[in-house]
């Protein structure tokens, strides 16, 4: 086969402008179209304005949530997940009880034991009100984080682990023959294959994870959810805030989701 007919194959398999605009795709973005115009003609947005810095301070706080839980999860992740797969016995046991208790409970209840109960037992013990402590445990934010850095532990825990598992073996014995330590073989070879075989499966729980963050409001956390419920309940307007809602959980969805995959075509071992 000639390289002119390879390339005419070529230019007849790409979409050209013809084939995307057709008649029913057409249809679509005009009905979408439509949609957005009578969302912003006809519903009521004056109220953002008086609201936009509460909404600014919840989405901060509900990205905070998000990334400092995440990080902090993803760091247990790694020892909870990599023993599963090395021992000892005992450890690996324990690891594979957290994962299947934690994953086995809705965050909902986790979230309200450690706030509801852990948190009311605290204020008993005249040492801890008086510690430095006390400042912080009082709050509710504590209680939140520790809730969504427990669950993303267990779930990514489990990724980990079949990562870790799924790096071919035939690598590490290249680097033990090279005269690697077991660390640094490790740090340079089995943890970034690793994470590199997890970070399609990490987007989605971090995806998750940010959909998880509105259920710390239920124990009076302000986030970009919490602001929403108040102006429903200041307003009176039931719709628009829900929508608003919506969009920012979306827009944020989408940067997380190109943050990735922006990732995953820096990691050298790609092709590998």
């Amino acid at each position: 086969m000639s390289e002119q007919t390879i390339s005419a194959m070529a230019l007849t398999e790409l979409p050209s402008k013809q084939s995307f605009f057709k008649p029913h795709r057409i249809v679509l973005m005009a009905i979408a179209a439509i949609l957005v115009f009578c969302v912003v003609w006809f519903m009521r947005w004056d109220w953002v304005p008086r609201y936009s810095g509460r909404l600014a301070y919840g989405v901060g706080v509900t990205l905070l949530m998000l990334f400092s839980t995440a990080f902090i999860g993803f760091l247990l992740a790694v020892p909870i997940g990599l023993v599963q797969v090395t021992g000892p016995w005992p450890l690996k046991m324990l690891a594979k009880g957290f994962c299947t208790v934690i994953r086995g409970t809705p965050l909902l209840l986790q979230l309200w034991l450690l706030y509801y109960g852990l948190g009311s037992l605290f204020p008993q013990f005249p040492s801890i009100r008086s510690s430095f402590l006390w400042p912080y445990l009082r709050e509710a934010w504590p209680y939140g984080v520790a809730a969504l850095t427990i669950s993303f532990a267990a779930y990514e825990g489990e990724v980990m682990r079949g990562a870790f598992a799924g790096v071919p073996r035939g690598e590490l014995e290249a680097a033990r023959a090279y005269g690697m330590s077991p660390f640094t073989a490790f740090r340079r070879i089995w943890l970034p294959r690793a994470v590199h075989r997890a970070l399609p499966t990490l987007n989605g729980e971090t995806v998750l994870q940010l959909k998880s963050t509105p259920l710390v409001a239920t124990i009076t956390v302000i986030d970009v959810y919490a602001v929403i419920s108040k102006v429903r309940q200041e307003t009176y307007i039931t719709y628009e805030p829900l929508l608003l809602l919506a969009l920012i959980y979306l827009c944020l969805t989408a940067i997380l989701v190109v943050a990735f995959r922006y990732f995953e075509s820096k990691i050298p071992t790609r092709g590998a």
